[in-house]
């Protein structure tokens, strides 16, 4: 009984929440907090799939009643949205962004519908819709 308690005290307590840098992408990840864990899970919001980068910072959850079981909950936000607004993104790739005045910014190279490309096209200068004002 005293060892066990011993062990016990012994134990250096850490945050149920830590921020660590992925070392292994993809789901499950790899993670480096206070040391490096594997085949972690990685959770995000309903409806919505996610995978991390290597070198990514990230939010580790320690669950289970001694926190032995570690996910990754999300990632530090580092964009410049208004409050209400949301973004949807791939590093370095295509964006999605809802904007509190109603407007949805699409940024892409190629944006597919049901595999076709859409093709969207500038609007003529001096507010001609180029039907010659037949509309």
């Amino acid at each position: 009984m005293w060892l066990s308690q011993r062990s016990r005290q012994g134990r250096r307590e850490e945050s149920q929440a830590q921020v660590g840098q992925v070392t292994l992408p993809g789901n499950p990840a790899g993670v480096y907090s206070s040391g490096e864990r594997r085949e972690m899970p990685v959770f995000g919001p309903g409806g919505y799939q996610w995978k991390p980068e290597a070198g990514q910072e990230v939010l580790v959850l320690k669950t289970g009643e001694e926190g032995e079981t570690p996910c990754v909950a999300g990632t530090r936000y580092g964009g410049s949205l208004e409050p209400g607004e949301i973004q949807l993104f791939s590093n370095g790739g295509a964006s999605i962004a809802l904007r509190r005045n109603g407007n949805v910014e699409i940024v892409a190279a190629k944006v597919l519908v049901n595999g076709v490309p859409l093709t969207l096209e500038p609007p003529a200068e001096g507010g001609d819709d180029g039907d010659g004002g037949n509309t």
